[in-house]
């Protein structure tokens, strides 16, 4: 077997098990029908919840019943959430593992402008970091269904319609109780009384990594599926603004001119406008209309923040798309009488894919701050869809009390993965900027010379 059969073996054998996830992911994410999105809840997953189980009852002289292998609803949690981690891990290693395949048994070049990029990135503890932190943000919004230690359906949208067992000191049977009624008994209040914290059991059974919320719903499960909604929002308005402003920025360095002149006003018009200001009027005026139904208005705000976010974006790529412009061997296939689109396709675009990515990835922690404080506000994403903003909302009353965990958590995450959207777009930043090795040598040479002197 050649080493690329194996290879797609390999990643054949590890997306398997996991492909009704990655597919639930999908469905979840845009805007399907139910028919869709219950279509792929049905199809099996290797580490979903009914595999690894992490509700039970504790009945005394028995232990835990109902769980993964008897152990508590805490452990066996804790396993299914370190096993999604340890796969998403594996195949990210298998991707690289590709790519250095890729690189170095079947690519003809022996060396690409790429590889100084992925060198220096490597040395970048910074960028490293960032892209960690994000790596495992995208785990926890792919798997999000199975990472919550219950679902968004008995947890939110319809608890009295499900049932749970617990075992009842006073009577000393194993009782039966709606999530909703238990609920309403584990509400967090700000009171020693009525207040479940992070890592505790409710009078349930029910574990709760992050607590519960006033209302008596998991806090985990909500921040899982609220990162799955920040990262769509996220996502879609990048792509779409990146498109545009990559497309602006090609033509307004091609062909100059008045053509260029035009762009400037527009996107200088577009800015001048408070992005904040606009985008909660747009988000207020279109919210009766029929786009603003498209996964609780994810698809609207995408779709603003990216009408709003694109100036910026032509503005970083536009310096570099000019620079290139300029170079001779433009000129020259200009001369050999290539198309347009193919001159700037070929010639052009790869010199600025680079200087998109950073800051694309910083302006992708820009979004999430902006929805989160939409959120915050009672604005854009629509209950009972979570979302990281809403939740920080619900918990400021309580942020001096002993039910803190509910604001602070989620406003912890949001500064965590925006800080590393950021250090990764650094990273990327100095690896595509050649003089980071020219920097690093005059400081090597200079250390050198001080120990000599």
């Amino acid at each position: 077997m050649t080493p690329s059969r194996a290879w797609i073996v390999g990643a054949t054998l590890l997306l398997a098990p996991e492909l009704g996830a990655l597919l639930q992911f999908v469905a979840g994410t845009l805007p399907v029908g139910e028919a869709v999105v219950a279509a792929t809840d049905r199809i099996p997953v290797l580490l979903s919840r009914e595999t690894i189980p992490n509700r039970g009852t504790f009945v005394p002289g028995n232990g835990w019943q109902g769980t993964f292998l008897g152990l508590s609803p805490a452990k066996a949690w804790g396993l299914r959430v370190g096993l999604i981690y340890l796969y998403g891990a594996v195949l990210l290693y298998w991707l690289w593992r590709g790519y250095l395949l890729y690189r170095n048994r079947y690519r003809t070049a022996s060396w690409t402008p790429f590889d100084d990029i992925v060198r220096r990135f490597r040395g970048h503890r910074w960028g490293q970091f960032g892209l960690i932190v994000v790596l495992a943000f995208l785990i926890l919004a792919v798997f999000a269904p199975a990472l919550g230690p219950t679902t968004l359906d008995r947890n939110v949208i319809d608890p009295y319609s499900h049932e749970l067992e617990y075992y009842d000191d006073g009577t000393g049977d194993v009782e039966t109780v709606t999530v909703g009624a238990a609920n309403i008994d584990s509400t967090s209040q700000g009171i020693d009384d009525r207040n479940v914290g992070p890592l505790t059991y409710d009078q349930y059974d029910r574990f709760h990594p992050f607590g519960t919320l006033p209302s008596g719903q998991d806090l985990f499960t909500q921040v899982a599926l609220g990162a799955r909604v920040s990262l769509f929002i996220g996502l879609v308005a990048i792509t779409i603004s990146g498109v545009v402003a990559t497309g602006l920025a090609l033509i307004s360095a091609y062909y100059g001119g008045r053509i260029d002149l035009g762009i400037v006003l527009v996107s200088d018009a577009t800015q001048s406008l408070p992005q904040l200001l606009v985008v909660i009027l747009l988000s207020v005026v279109l919210s009766q209309t029929w786009i603003a139904g498209l996964y609780s208005g994810g698809v609207l705000l995408a779709l603003i923040f990216a009408l709003t976010g694109w100036p910026s974006l032509w503005r970083a790529v536009r310096g570099p798309a000019l620079q290139v412009s300029e170079r001779t061997w433009v000129d020259a296939a200009d001369s050999y009488g290539l198309a347009p689109r193919v001159t700037m396709r070929r010639h052009i675009l790869p010199y600025i894919i680079g200087y998109l990515l950073v800051y694309a990835s910083m302006s992708l922690g820009g979004i999430i701050i902006g929805v989160s404080g939409l959120s915050f506000l009672g604005l854009g994403i629509s209950p009972p869809t979570p979302e990281w903003g809403r939740l920080v909302n619900v918990g400021q009353p309580l942020l001096t009390t002993v039910s803190w965990h509910i604001a602070v958590i989620p406003g912890v995450l949001i500064v965590i993965v925006v800080t590393a959207f950021n250090a990764l777009g650094d990273g990327i930043r100095d690896a595509i900027d050649a003089e980071t090795d020219l920097d690093n040598e005059e400081e090597a040479t200079a250390a050198a010379s001080g120990a000599g002197g």
